[in-house]
Parts: structure tokens; sequence; C-alpha cells
């Protein structure tokens, strides 16, 4: 069998040349197999019919397999044959014919030196998209950070005006006066529950 890939003809019939030969040679191979089986059966049964005859089964076996050798070999010295014209002449693609999708190779075809500089120019475009998707993303991940941080900022925001508004209610418009009074009334919640806390120990030892 032929080594040649014959990626061309591979990529127009969708299957290796290779592969349809080798197909053939199989269908041929069992052809020939099931006709010597055939004609050793009709000799069996003509025999049978025959009195007095000195010829065995076993002989009718050894002489049909002893031909079938002979034909076999016969056979693979012409298939190489028609296996070389077929790859050669059917089914393969003269190097001059383009096949329809690549048609578009006719209108812009370029040298070897011009399609190397290409590669290059494919690469550094493909390097600068990388390059700009990571400082997109970078720039994406910022701002998300800023909209946590404005989140926060807004939060904080709402709660000085709250602990104003508390501060107006208890007559302080000041926010200092209100920061100072709002950890003094702390104090004094801590301390209480401080003393809730030790009195609860207390009553559960006793």
């Amino acid at each position: 069998m032929s080594v040649d890939p014959m990626t061309y003809e591979t990529q127009f019939f969708g299957f290796t040349p290779q592969t349809c030969m080798l197909r053939v040679y199989i269908a041929f191979q069992d052809y020939l197999f099931e006709v010597m089986q055939a004609v050793e059966q009709v000799i069996v049964k003509k025999l049978d019919g025959i009195s007095n005859c000195d010829i065995s089964p076993v002989q009718i076996r050894k002489c049909t397999e002893k031909f079938l050798s002979f034909m076999k070999g016969r056979f693979d010295h012409l298939f190489s044959k028609m296996e070389q014209l077929f790859l050669q002449l059917i089914l393969h693609i003269p190097p001059n014919i383009l096949l329809p999708e690549d048609k578009s190779q006719e209108m812009h075809h370029y040298s070897e030196e011009e399609f190397q500089l290409l590669q290059k120019e494919i690469e550094q475009l493909q390097k600068k998209y990388k390059t700009e998707l990571c400082a997109k993303q970078a720039l994406l991940a910022e701002l998300e950070e800023q909209k946590i941080v404005q989140a926060k900022l807004r939060q904080t925001l709402t709660l000085f005006d709250e602990l104003l508004n508390v501060g107006r209610e208890h007559g302080t418009s000041d926010f200092r006066e209100s920061l100072v009074s709002l950890v003094q009334n702390s104090r004094k919640l801590q301390s209480i529950r401080d003393n809730i806390e030790k009195e609860s120990e207390r009553m559960k030892t006793s």
C-alpha cells in the first residue's frame, strides 16, 4: 500500500485513497475465498457420484489451498499494479487543480516570504489582543472595586446623616457634640450590660 498521505485527495473524497484501495483488496480476497469454497464443494459432490474414486476430500482440500495460494499470489501482483494506476490516475488530484473551497487562493496568491510576514503579523495582533484583553479585565476589576468603595462611602455618609438627625433630636446640632454624646451613651450602655452580666453570673453561682 502507498505511504503517501494524499491529504488533498482525502479533503475532496472524504476518505483516504489508500483506505479505498484496501477495502477493494479485502473485497476481492473475500470473493476469491468464497469462489474457491464453492468450487471445492462442487468437486466433492461430483466425486461422491463416481464409484471407486480414490480422491479423498482431504486431497481435494490440499489441492484447493494450493490453487488458492497460487491465485492469491497472482492477484497480489496484479493488484499492486492496479493500485498504482488508481492512485496516480483516478484517485489523484493534479497539483494545478484547486478545490472549490480553496479557490480564494487563486485570487490571493502569496509567496513563502509573504506568507511568513503574514504569520508574524497575525502573531503580533494576537499578542496585542491578549494584552488589551488583560488591560480590559484589570480595568473591570478596578471598576468593581470602585463600586464597592462608593457603596461603603454612601453607607458612611448615611450613618453620619443619621447621627446628625439623632443629635438634633436630642438638642445638639453640632456633629462633634453629637459624637461625644453618642460615645458617652455607648459607654453607659456598656457599663449597664457589664453589670447585668455580673449579676447574672452571681445569681447562677448562688
